[in-house]
């Protein structure tokens, strides 16, 4: 039996966790998001189907009963701007999302490119169709990493578009051209010489914004305001790949700070009563200073929002005891279905498993702040809070993977699922083998 430092058992207040298994048993939670418009949605994994199955449930009512504008996923805008035309019914684009889903090349694709979130787009698509136009609901991507595919981009819109500016377009194309398309090359050569393309990519960047003041927040579409946001990608992915070889946490600040201000981008783009739901890792999610990230000096888009828009942020963490993951053994390795041990002994998993029960659908909800919150854990306890990557090591899981955290601090709710499933992605992966890992010496 875990204990806490005074030698007490530690345990979890069962009435604390409501027993989760079906669309309605997530009144409660919609009952704390309330009149909230920023609501996040975290993963203790990128690879778990159940965790993108009850997003989808939970953004689907939110969509359906609250009215919100878009989701927001920690992807690439451009490959998720062609997910965006086809659930949108946009001219030209794909009528099924797979379609567009199939596209995404980036590893790791299958974060996007998997069977649930088909399932959601098409929901969405034939939800949206029947809609006006202007209340159709949009899919977006928030993260950094496209730089190439942005400048791509941005240069096509100018050339049709602001041909004045094509010429500072092409500076920046030129500086980055040595570098094959390589955005680590380009990092690595910052490193060794002084010289960067960061000059060029502020004055494409300024001429955009100059445009976007001209013609307020709101245009008449979105191909404007995708040039714009095409240029903030090329400029926080060029400082992002700068700050990432020279080590500690200012890539992944530079990352979600880009993030974060995406998210109000849209809100700006949307209107004074958009509402938006993001689905990213709760690593980006919880609040940073409610773990030990805050110490390492990093900050993350649950924290901003909170910071830049008080309570009508609401940030919702996911989690699991073991099952099974889609995840790399390295790097830009194919993806397989993995295992995902049991929880570490006093992890936030391992409490939640004792309390829950172990049987496959066991799953529960817990109201974590506002009205009728009930703290399942003893207030400000820092308890080990399971995290799996992109890239996944089974048999290293108990020695990391766990990120110390004060739950209530980090989330307003969460949602746990006791035993998980992996996602099946659309691309092809390696066969999913049953054999049991040699955890935990086999490496």
């Amino acid at each position: 039996m875990t204990t806490d430092n005074t030698g007490e058992p530690v345990r979890i207040d069962p009435d604390a966790v409501l027993p989760l298994n079906g669309p309605h048993s997530l009144d409660p939670l919609m009952e704390r998001i309330g009149d909230a418009r920023y609501v996040l949605l975290g993963e203790a994994s990128h690879g778990t189907a159940e965790f993108y199955r009850w997003r989808a449930r939970l953004t689907r009512r939110l969509v359906e009963e609250a009215g919100f504008s878009f989701v927001a996923v920690e992807g690439d805008w451009p490959d998720c701007q062609a997910l965006h035309c086809t659930v949108v019914g946009a001219q030209g684009a794909p009528e099924d999302p797979r379609e567009a889903l199939e596209g995404f090349r980036r590893w790791p694709r299958w974060m996007w490119a998997n069977t649930e979130v088909l399932e959601f787009a098409r929901w969405l698509r034939a939800h949206n169709l029947e809609l006006p136009r202007e209340r159709r609901v949009g899919f977006f991507g928030l993260d950094v990493y496209s730089l190439w595919d942005s400048l791509y981009a941005v240069l096509g819109w100018l050339r049709e578009n602001m041909p004045e500016q094509v010429e500072p377009a092409l500076r920046a194309y030129r500086c980055f051209e040595p570098y094959g398309e390589d955005p680590q090359s380009y990092a690595q050569a910052t490193r060794l010489v002084p010289e960067s393309c960061e000059a060029e990519v502020v004055d494409l960047l300024a001429g955009l914004r100059g445009r976007a003041r001209t013609q307020g927040a709101v245009d008449d579409g979105l191909a404007d305001f995708a040039a714009r946001q095409n240029a903030e990608v090329l400029a926080g992915a060029e400082q992002y790949y700068r700050s990432m070889v020279r080590g500690g946490p200012d890539s992944w600040n530079v990352r979600d700070h880009h993030m974060a201000d995406t998210l109000d981008r849209l809100m700006e783009h949307h209107g004074p009563r958009a509402k938006a739901v993001v689905w990213e890792h709760n690593t980006h999610v919880g609040d940073a200073r409610a773990t030990n990230m805050s110490s390492a000096g990093m900050v993350n888009v649950g924290q901003l929002a909170r910071e830049r828009h008080g309570e009508e942020a609401v940030l919702v963490g996911f989690g699991t005891y073991e099952g099974r993951v889609v995840a790399g053994r390295s790097w830009g390795a194919t993806p397989e279905p993995m295992p995902v041990p049991a929880a570490r002994e006093g992890s936030v998993e391992d409490l939640l498993h004792r309390s829950v029960g172990d049987s496959d659908s066991a799953a529960g909800l817990m109201i974590l702040s506002g009205e009728g919150a009930v703290h399942p854990f003893q207030e400000g306890k820092v308890l080990p809070h399971r995290a799996i990557g992109v890239v996944y090591h089974p048999g290293r899981d108990r020695r990391g993977n766990y990120v110390p955290t004060v739950m209530e601090e980090r989330y307003d709710a969460f949602v746990f699922v006791d035993r998980t499933q992996a996602l099946v992605p659309l691309h092809p992966v390696e066969p999913d083998s049953v054999e049991e890992e040699t955890w935990p010496t086999g490496l």
